[in-house]
C-alpha cells in the first residue's frame, strides 16, 4: 500500500466535494496536485500543494483554498492534525495507528512490497550495454550495464512487461578489424613468427591470442596462406561468436541476463534498412541535399558533397542527418533507425536506449527518427552514463596488462565483487561521473554505503535468531502487538518504512535508481540509530524477557526494516547479507 497514493486520492475526493458545492469551478483540473513528504518532518507527515497550484485558476487566494481543504481533512479520521504554511502550503499529519499498520502490511507482503501496477502490463523495451563485441566488457560497461539493468527491475516492479536487449553491432568495420587481428593470433598459433608492427591498426590485445589458438583447432593450416578473401568472413563469423561469449560472460559475472540479442547484421541482411527508407521517403522525409560543415566540432557522416538525409530537423533534431556515406555504404545512423522501427514491429511502443558518455548527441537524432518511422506511436528515451573514475586508495587504476588498453569489467568485480560493484555504481545519478575506490568500498564503515545497508540487514537478523534462541519461535510477527510501539524514534523507523512504495514509484518514473540506494541508506541509518538509542536507554532495548508482548512487537519492527532492505536490494539483484563476516 502506497499511502502517498491514498491521502493524494483523499485530497483529490475533498477537491471533487469542493466542486460540487460550488467553491471550485466544475471545469478545474486536479493534475499537478501532489502530496509529497513536507521538507521537514516537524511539519508533519505529508504536505500538498493543492491550495498553490490552484488558487489562480479558481480565482481564490491560496489561503482562503487551504482554509477550505484544511477542514475537511481535519475532519477525517486518520488525520489527527492539519495547517496551512507559508503562502499556502497544507501540511497534515496521520493517525499513528496508521503507521502500526503499515508494519502488518510489510510483513504480510514480504519482498513484495513496494510493487504496484504503473505499468498495467504495457512492454517497455529496455536497450542497454551494446557494447562493440570487438573484446571482453571494460570497466566503463559495467555501469552502462547496472544502471540499465536496474530500471528494468523497477519498471517490472511497477508492473510494466520489460524485455531486457542487447544490439551487437556486428556489421560495421571494426568487426573486419576484429577478424584480421584474430587471423594473425591465428597464425602464431600455428608457430608463425608475427611481427608487431603486423598489429598496427589492429586489436594486439592479448585476449585475442586464446581466440587463435581454438581458430587453429577449427580450421587447421585451411587459411595459413590463403588469400583474404577466402577467410575474412568465417574468421569473422568465429571470432565474433567468440567475442560475444566473452561479453555474456561479462555479463552473467555482474548478474546480468539479456532476454533478446538483436543483429545488426541481421537487420541489414533482412533489407530493412531500404524498407525504412522507403517509408521515410514515402512521406518525404528523404532528400538529396549538402549539409553545411558543422561548427565547433566533428561529425563522423558529414561528407562536402550531396547526401541522402533524413528530414530529422523537422522532427526536433539541430540539423538533417546523412543516411548514406560517398562509398554508397549507409551510416550507422540508418541502421539505428531500421532498429528502432524493428523493436516497434515488434511490439513496443516504449523505448528506453541507455547509452555510455560519448553519445550525447545522439539523443535528438534518435528520437526524431523514431517518432518519423512510427508517425509518432513509439517513443525513445535516452538515458546517457557518465564516466567512472576507477581509483585505489584515491590513486587511478592501472590498467588491465592482458586488455592492453582497458580494465576489464571482470577484474572490477573479481576484486570486490558483485554486490559491491552493482550498488556502487548505483549510488548517483547517471548523468554524475563516479569515483569508485576499490580499497574503499570494502571499508566496514559507515561511509561505505553498501557495507552500511548490508551490516544494517544482518544486525536485523542477528537480532531475530537471539529472538529465536530466547522464545524458540518468531512466526506469525504479524499477529504482534504493534500498539505498543508508542516511542518517538519507533514511530520514526515505521514512517520511513512506509515510504518504500512511494520511492519505488519515484524511482520508476523519474529513471533514477539512485533514489533507492539513498533510501536504503536512509533505512539503514535509522535502524542503526535505534539499536545505538537501545544500549544506552533499556527502555528501548529491542529484548526484554521481561515484557514479552512488547519484545515480539519490536521484533516485528526489525524484521519488517529487514523486508524492506532486503526488498530494496534484491530489486537490484544484489544477495542481502544475514551474518558480516
Amino acid at each position: 500500500m502506497n499511502l502517498f497514493t491514498v491521502f493524494h486520492q483523499k485530497v483529490i475526493q475533498i477537491l471533487n466535494k469542493l466542486q460540487k458545492n460550488g467553491a471550485l469551478p466544475n471545469d478545474l483540473s486536479f493534475q499537478k496536485v501532489t502530496v509529497e513528504s513536507p521538507k521537514e518532518s516537524s511539519f508533519g507527515d505529508f504536505s500538498t500543494n493543492a491550495a498553490m497550484v490552484l488558487a489562480g485558476p479558481s480565482g481564490k487566494k491560496p489561503r482562503e483554498l487551504a482554509d477550505l481543504i484544511v477542514a475537511e481533512l481535519t475532519a477525517l479520521p486518520e488525520i489527527t492534525t492539519a495547517s496551512v504554511a507559508g503562502p499556502g502550503f497544507i501540511n497534515f499529519s496521520l493517525n499513528s495507528d496508521i503507521w502500526r499498520d503499515q508494519i502488518k502490511v510489510i510483513l504480510k507482503e514480504g519482498l513484495e512490497y513496494g510493487a504496484n501496477d504503473l505499468g498495467q502490463s504495457m512492454p517497455v523495451n529496455v536497450e542497454y550495454v551494446s557494447a562493440n563485441p570487438t573484446g571482453p566488457m571494460h570497466a566503463g560497461h559495467g555501469r552502462n550495464a547496472v544502471f540499465g539493468d536496474a530500471i528494468a527491475a523497477l519498471l517490472e516492479k511497477s508492473g510494466y512487461k520489460v524485455t531486457r536487449e542487447y544490439y551487437i553491432n556486428d556489421a560495421g568495420s571494426q568487426t573486419e578489424i576484429l577478424a584480421r587481428s584474430a587471423y594473425l593470433r591465428y597464425l602464431q598459433s600455428l608457430g608463425q613468427i608475427i611481427d608487431e608492427s603486423r598489429f598496427e591498426g589492429l586489436y594486439p590485445s592479448d585476449y585475442l591470442i586464446e581466440v587463435g589458438s581454438k581458430l587453429a583447432q577449427e580450421f587447421g593450416k585451411r587459411f595459413a596462406d590463403a588469400d583474404e578473401s577466402l577467410w575474412l568472413e568465417p574468421i569473422r563469423q568465429f571470432t565474433l561468436v567468440a567475442m560475444m561469449q566473452l561479453i555474456q560472460n561479462d555479463l552473467a559475472k555482474i548478474g546480468i541476463t539479456m532476454d533478446v540479442y538483436s543483429s545488426e547484421q541481421a537487420i541489414v541482411e533482412r533489407g530493412e534498412i531500404e524498407e525504412v527508407l522507403k517509408t521515410l521517403e514515402s512521406k518525404g522525409d528523404i532528400y538529396e541535399g549538402v549539409l553545411e560543415k558543422p561548427k565547433g566540432h566533428d561529425v563522423d557522416d558529414w561528407e562536402p558533397r550531396p547526401q541522402t538525409l533524413f528530414r530529422a530537423t523537422d522532427y526536433g533534431d539541430d540539423v538533417d542527418r546523412p543516411l548514406k556515406k560517398s562509398n554508397g555504404s549507409w551510416t550507422y545512423f540508418a541502421t539505428d533507425i531500421a532498429y528502432h522501427y524493428d523493436k516497434y514491429k515488434r511490439g513496443f511502443k516504449s523505448l528506453i536506449d541507455v547509452l555510455g558518455a560519448d553519445h550525447g548527441g545522439y539523443i535528438k537524432r534518435i528520437q526524431a527518427a523514431t517518432k518519423a518511422i512510427t508517425n509518432g506511436e513509439a517513443a525513445v528515451e535516452v538515458k546517457v552514463c557518465q564516466l567512472v573514475n576507477f581509483l585505489e586508495n584515491g590513486q587511478p587504476v592501472k590498467m588491465s596488462k592482458r586488455a592492453g588498453t582497458f580494465i576489464k569489467l571482470s577484474d572490477i568485480v573479481d576484486k570486490v565483487g558483485k554486490d559491491v560493484t552493482r550498488f556502487i555504481m548505483l549510488t548517483r545519478r547517471q548523468d554524475m561521473t563516479i569515483d569508485f575506490d576499490l580499497v574503499k568500498v570494502l571499508e566496514q564503515s559507515k561511509d561505505n554505503p553498501v557495507f552500511y545497508v548490508q551490516y544494517a540487514h544482518a544486525r536485523a537478523h542477528s537480532v531475530l535468531r537471539h529472538g529465536q534462541n530466547l522464545f524458540g519461535t518468531l512466526e506469525n510477527l504479524e499477529k504482534a502487538n504493534i500498539a505498543l510501539l508508542t516511542d518517538d524514534n519507533e514511530l520514526a523507523v515505521m514512517k520511513l518504512l512506509a515510504q518504500w512504495p512511494r520511492q519505488v514509484e519515484a524511482a520508476t518514473l523519474t529513471r533514477e535508481p539512485h533514489r533507492i540506494t539513498n533510501y536504503l541508506y536512509e533505512v539503514a541509518a535509522i535502524f542503526h540509530g535505534l539499536w545505538n538509542k537501545g544500549k544506552d536507554n533499556v527502555e528501548l532495548r529491542f529484548i526484554d524477557p521481561e515484557k514479552q508482548d512488547l519484545t515480539m512487537a519490536r521484533f516485528a519492527l526489525v524484521k519488517a526494516v529487514a523486508i524492506v532492505l532486503a526488498s530494496g536490494l534484491t530489486l537490484f539483484s544484489i544477495t542481502p547479507v544475514e551474518e558480516m563476516r
